[in-house]
């Protein structure tokens, strides 16, 4: 499973983005069951997409990522591609579906 980096600020979070031509945010809270029962399904599809780097934000801790990303529910799935946000899944996520999302993107991202 992929080990996710944890990012504690939101100057480390923009600095995550701008470092990393593929990065992935999953923001979630302490206490909450639907959060925790995803993250290891995610982490496992991740493992498919090496290059993508994914980092992880608790919302608790970090109060101010829920303005930065205009976040109104948790959990939030967040892929940057060069700094732009190409996917968003919130809440209630299919895996099926975020599998396709990625594939697409991931396919068709020359990285050197």
């Amino acid at each position: 499973m992929r080990v996710f980096q944890e990012l504690h600020s939101i100057r480390e979070i923009d600095d995550f983005i701008e470092s990393h031509p593929l990065s992935f945010l999953y923001i979630s809270r302490t206490n909450c069951s639907v959060c925790h029962a995803l993250l290891p399904k995610v982490q496992s599809l991740l493992e498919n997409y090496p290059q993508i780097h994914p980092a992880h934000i608790n919302a608790d801790d970090v109060e101010a990522v829920a303005g930065r990303f205009s976040i109104f529910t948790i959990p939030v799935l967040l892929l940057f591609v060069e700094g732009k946000e190409y996917i968003r899944e919130a809440r209630i996520v299919h895996m099926d579906l975020l599998e396709e999302k990625l594939d697409k993107i991931y396919k068709n991202v020359a990285l050197d």
